[in-house]
């Protein structure tokens, strides 16, 4: 049986990128160890008293859990370990983090992350996710890294990706050359491909919105929500409602079978509740380059300019005719 790894796959398409020198393979090697400890604590996170409530809030206001934290000092220590990545931005963290590698002011690359998305659902055993984002430089090497260095939109991105801690462990990512998904394999401790070339379908059966905020959504949106609970043969209507909490999982499953993700704007969060660097952001990237769309209702979510670390934006993704669906009600 032939088995390719993300290592093997990885410099095999080291070619693609005239630019790189090696480092964005280390990089994404980098990710993929982080990743693989992570899902170690996941696995054991039950047996070593880890699960719940760390003590602290984090910016967001949420409660910090004790494995968000592990999560973050995870990759803090592989990226400044792996020396390819000057700074990074977190979810957990207010500010941009220089990284103190020995090597890491040389970096070429900074990343956008969230260690542990859907957090809340780590002590009751449901699929969360790591979340990251690859970006080239734009300060000089050798010098410190600036803000700007972290605030740039997503048609600049280098590579994106996800890590969902479930079933099993499996890694996704892109480097604007299509999606490939890889399964861990704990017998080996690689990570091995198993979904090369994903295409989302175009069409789909499923929507993924959190209704408990129905009362507040756009007119659009509420709309949109009669017609896919409407009996009609010819459209497969109605569609099923899954709503997991971990963005990571309800993307992951629509990408792999169709369906669309929705978090629109409320009246408590007028501009969404979605962190545009650290979700939205790399979650469209993957999403288009599948063959989906994303957007915010308005604009392509690719091309929004982002204004500080952590701004929100609504966002509609996945796949492509059911997401045009939703835009149609929203522009009535």
């Amino acid at each position: 049986m032939s088995i390719t790894t993300l290592g093997q796959f990885i410099i095999e398409k080291q070619q693609d990128f005239s630019f790189a020198k090696g480092e964005l393979s280390r990089l994404l090697r980098d990710i993929g160890i982080a990743a693989k400890i992570i899902s170690r604590e996941v696995n054991k996170a039950g047996l070593t008293q880890i699960l719940g409530e760390y003590g602290s809030v984090n910016v967001q206001g949420e409660d910090v859990k004790k494995l968000d934290i592990i999560g973050n000092e995870t990759f803090i220590w592989a990226l400044e370990k792996g020396g390819e990545v000057c700074a990074m931005a977190s979810e957990e963290n207010d500010d941009m983090i220089p990284l103190m590698g020995a090597y890491s002011k040389n970096g070429r690359y900074v990343i956008c992350i969230d260690p542990l998305d859907g957090s809340s659902n780590i002590d009751v055993n449901v699929s969360i996710g790591t979340i990251f984002s690859i970006y080239r430089r734009i300060s000089d090497q050798g010098t410190a890294p600036t803000l700007a260095d972290v605030l740039q939109p997503g048609n600049q991105l280098v590579a994106a990706g996800y890590v969902v801690y479930g079933t099993s462990t499996m890694l996704v990512y892109s480097t604007g050359k299509g999606v490939n998904g890889f399964t861990l394999d704990p017998s080996i401790g690689e990570f091995c491909l198993s979904h090369p070339d994903i295409i989302t379908p175009e069409d789909g059966k499923v929507y993924s919105i959190n209704e408990g905020n129905a009362g507040e959504f756009p007119q659009g949106i509420s709309d949109y929500l009669k017609w896919v609970k409407e009996t009609d043969k010819a459209t497969s209507r109605p569609y099923s409602a899954r709503y997991i909490g971990s963005m990571v999982a309800d993307f992951h499953r629509n990408l792999l079978k169709g369906g669309v993700f929705i978090y629109p704007p409320t009246a408590k969060s007028p501009n969404g509740k979605l962190r545009l660097m650290f979700e939205c952001i790399p979650m469209s990237f993957i999403a288009e380059q599948a063959g989906g769309i994303s957007t915010t209702g308005k604009v392509r979510v690719l091309d929004v300019e982002p204004m500080e670390i952590h701004q929100r934006v609504p966002v509609v993704m996945g796949s492509k005719n059911m997401v045009n669906k939703v835009l149609e009600f929203m522009n009535k």
